[in-house]
């Protein structure tokens, strides 16, 4: 059986504020305070992953994927377990909200009525989920809880319970949250001790650590 104690973070990136952190330390920051949109098509020339699908996605989803992306490309600690074990559970409060208004827009207006497609693709949360799964060959749990804050004693659970029913044997897990100009993620890679391979960065699973990398700069 897995305990909280056993699960090991291996690697943290948070984004927030126009700032990027990996594993706790600065990796990114804008000069000025630039708007959601800039910073993002900022951030993404800074990571560099050459996936240009990307300009497509909704704020939502392009938050998710380069927070996703940095983590993964800088430490792909996943690449050591089966594909089918690794896992996926993230959390927010919006929803797909922010994509929501973008959409009622193009189909609101009954003289200039045109759903758009390029926007309905993303008002599912899990559309975000998607992309990360299939651009990093996560094929095993996945799953977006809608909740009005960020609960870590939920994350926790849950993950745990993942871990000691072996539904997983590493998970990227976390917060991504968009709604209009705000915006805020935390994603995690979680190992049952990291025992595979040693990595510098390890910290445990609990709501105290947390809330330390989640915590305002």
């Amino acid at each position: 059986m897995v305990s909280k104690d056993d699960i090991t973070i291996t690697g943290s990136c948070r984004i927030t504020g126009n700032s990027a952190f990996l594993n706790g330390e600065p990796y990114f920051s804008s000069a000025e305070k630039e708007a959601f949109p800039v910073f993002m098509k900022a951030l993404y020339k800074k990571v560099g992953p050459g996936y240009p699908k990307f300009y497509k996605m909704d704020p939502l989803t392009k938050l998710g994927f380069i927070s996703a992306e940095l983590l993964l490309t800088d430490n792909a600690r996943t690449g050591l377990y089966p594909e089918q074990s690794r896992g996926i559970v993230l959390m927010n409060a919006s929803a797909s909200a922010d994509v929501d208004r973008s959409f009622q827009k193009t189909i609101e207006d009954k003289e200039d009525y045109y759903p758009s497609p390029g926007l309905f693709v993303y008002t599912l949360p899990n559309i975000m989920a998607g992309e990360i799964a299939i651009r990093h060959k996560l094929k095993g749990e996945n799953t977006v809880f809608i909740l009005p804050t960020f609960s870590m004693e939920f994350l926790t659970d849950y993950v745990d319970l993942l871990f000691e029913t072996q539904k997983v044997t590493c998970c990227l897990a976390g917060w991504v949250e968009v709604d209009d100009k705000d915006y805020d993620s935390l994603l995690l890679i979680l190992e049952k001790g990291g025992k595979k391979k040693e990595n510098a960065y390890k910290l445990p699973f609990t709501k105290d650590v947390l809330e330390n990398l989640y915590k305002p700069d």
